[in-house]
């Protein structure tokens, strides 16, 4: 895996050797910042929920954003996190890592925000209740002008409001499709 532009472009991260883990893609992630350009400057603080490598979040500080914020439920992706920030050389001061899982960090932080949040649980993972934390109207974990990106099954339908976020864009890549949500 490596990282396609910014600051960190070209340099590669390492991937896990387990097929638990399912990395977005090189073109999905190209596709997501194009998208996310122009929200994209110094003072943006992106959320990557169930992380993995933690390739997107990278990219996110790559290109510019202030802080990202990794949260994942393995001990093991949680390591492959550090290690990669580490090796590419990331100021620790614009990272934070934790190992939990979605649902729990967001019921355990309730006044954190960010500007931009990257949800991509397992395919067959915890969408709807996640889901529901973000449209809830006392939500405070989503910027009023954020933007919440949620990856998932080409097949897989999701709803195109959930309570206060509602969907406005669907991108389709192969088995794979990014939604964007903002609040209502």
């Amino acid at each position: 895996m490596r990282i396609i532009a910014g600051s960190y472009g070209g340099r590669v991260i390492k991937s896990p050797s387990d097929l638990k883990t399912r990395p977005t893609s090189d073109r999905l992630r190209e596709t997501l910042f194009n998208i996310l350009s122009s929200r994209i400057d110094e003072q943006t603080r992106f959320l990557d929920l169930c992380a993995g490598t933690g390739a997107v979040g990278i990219e996110a500080l790559s290109r510019g954003l202030a802080f990202a914020t990794f949260v994942d439920k393995s001990r093991r992706s949680c390591a492959l996190i550090e290690e990669n920030l580490d090796s590419l050389g990331v100021p620790e001061e614009q990272t934070e890592i934790y190992c939990d899982s979605a649902e729990k960090y967001l019921v355990l932080n309730p006044d954190k925000c960010w500007e931009i949040i990257f949800f991509d649980p397992p395919y067959d993972g915890e969408y709807e209740s996640v889901l529901k934390s973000f449209g809830n109207i006392s939500s405070k974990n989503l910027d009023r002008n954020g933007i919440l990106v949620v990856e998932h099954r080409t097949k897989q339908m999701l709803p195109d409001l959930i309570g206060e976020i509602r969907r406005w864009r669907l991108v389709k890549q192969g088995d794979s499709s990014l939604s964007f949500y903002e609040k209502v």
